[in-house]
């Protein structure tokens, strides 16, 4: 079984009401006060709080920022992006959800998307938004997400270019392919900022017949409307896993990409739903050195890697075939050590015995908040899994380190 997240976007959709949502779901506030903090920006800070919307108990989510008064471009949000302590993942996923959000304003102003103002969209309130939910969707382990009908609203609203009917032009344009929901709901219920976000993370698929479920969480909008509760719902649960694609493996040779940029290229592959990604030196004809970039893809996934290789590289050409591959049965766990919280992959081996590996960058955010070197973190968290592992035969869920609760 998988761990999905259903969006029920029944009053519309915007970061905010996301975070709150995400908070009501589980999300210790204390992880996101910590995550904003991390990511470096002077002068913000987070409020978390319980409000009623309609009779509704549900997250509220706030950020307390310095007053600006800027307009960036897409450019000049993708460097504050990639300049945060975001991991890689979180960075990537984030800024195609700002390029989704400047493609859809260029094509609403008939501009380049290097032209264009994101106004409150690049905001560093929309920002935080946008970082912040890819990180805690990734922090609380889930690997699908759904998406219902969204609500549109009705009416006007007074942006800078003048007055525009709900919802704004750019929103709209954002919603294309997503179900959507007619009401009479007055006002902005979707922002772009959620409507970015939505299409992004859930690529407009809606959830499966069945599923199990596992919890709700109610996200608030900021205002309290009279006519309905004015939040987001969130439906945490799972789905059986699909039976496997075909894998292929996609090979192309290149002798004119910058090494510096080798990693960028397998990042967008992965973005794109590559397994894996590896790259080696070559040595090709008339004696010039190049490399080959290697990746494992599902069937249903290989035009779209095919398409992020042409984008990511100077390659003109790719070759790919299917394979054959076994792997390990496996599962994710998040334990506390040292009072650092450490994701760790457990595989189950043929003889069934387990074997389990911390992940490199949550090993490497520990060190840091302890002092220690990485590979030294590493050893000492291993040391301390080794004395600490339950006796065989007792439940997973019954393990921990120095004595304290898995996540």
């Amino acid at each position: 079984m998988a761990r999905a997240l259903v969006f029920d976007p029944f009053a519309g959709i915007s970061g905010d009401m996301i975070l709150g949502a995400l908070v009501d779901l589980g999300l210790p506030a204390a992880w996101l006060g910590d995550y904003v903090a991390s990511l470096g920006f002077p002068g913000v800070g987070v409020v978390v709080e319980r409000v009623s919307r309609r009779g509704i108990a549900c997250g509220g989510v706030r950020f307390e920022l310095p007053h600006e008064h800027v307009h960036r471009h897409l450019k000049d949000v993708l460097e504050i992006t990639e300049g945060s302590s975001a991991p890689a993942r979180v960075k990537a996923q984030a800024a195609a959800v700002f390029r989704r959000l400047a493609e859809a304003e260029a094509q609403v102003h008939g501009v380049g998307v290097e032209k264009v103002h994101f106004h409150e969209v690049g905001a560093l309130d929309a920002i935080l938004d946008v970082l912040c939910t890819v990180a805690a969707i990734q922090e609380l382990g889930f690997e699908h997400c759904f998406t219902r009908g969204v609500a549109l609203g009705t009416g006007w609203i007074e942006m800078e270019h003048g007055r525009y009917p709900v919802p704004a032009p750019a929103a709209l344009k954002l919603l294309e392919g997503l179900a959507v929901l007619e009401t009479n709901l007055p006002g902005e219920c979707t922002t772009p900022t959620g409507a970015a976000l939505l299409a992004t993370l859930t690529g407009g698929q809606a959830p499966p017949a069945e599923f199990v479920m596992l919890k709700s969480g109610f996200g608030a909008g900021t205002r309290d409307t009279e006519d309905r509760p004015n939040c987001l719902r969130l439906i945490a649960c799972e789905i059986p896993d699909k039976p496997a694609d075909q894998i292929f493996l996609l090979q192309a040779d290149v002798d004119d990409l910058p090494p510096e940029y080798v990693p960028a290229a397998q990042e967008a592959l992965l973005d794109a739903g590559a397994l894996d990604t590896v790259s080696t030196t070559l040595a090709m004809k008339k004696g010039r050195p190049g490399l080959r970039l290697e990746a494992l893809v599902q069937e249903s996934r290989l035009e779209a890697v095919i398409a992020a290789l042409f984008a990511a590289t100077s390659t003109i050409g790719a070759r790919y075939w299917p394979v054959k591959r076994s792997v390990l049965a496996r599962e994710e766990e998040v334990v506390t050590w040292r009072g650092q919280r450490v994701r760790r992959k457990r595989v189950r081996l043929p003889g069934g015995g387990q074997r389990a590996k911390p992940e490199y960058e949550d090993i490497l955010r520990a060190a840091e908040a302890l002092g220690m070197a990485p590979y030294e973190a590493r050893l000492a968290f291993d040391a301390d899994a080794q004395v600490n592992t339950a006796p065989a035969g007792l439940p997973e869920s019954s393990q921990s380190l120095n004595e304290e609760v898995h996540g």
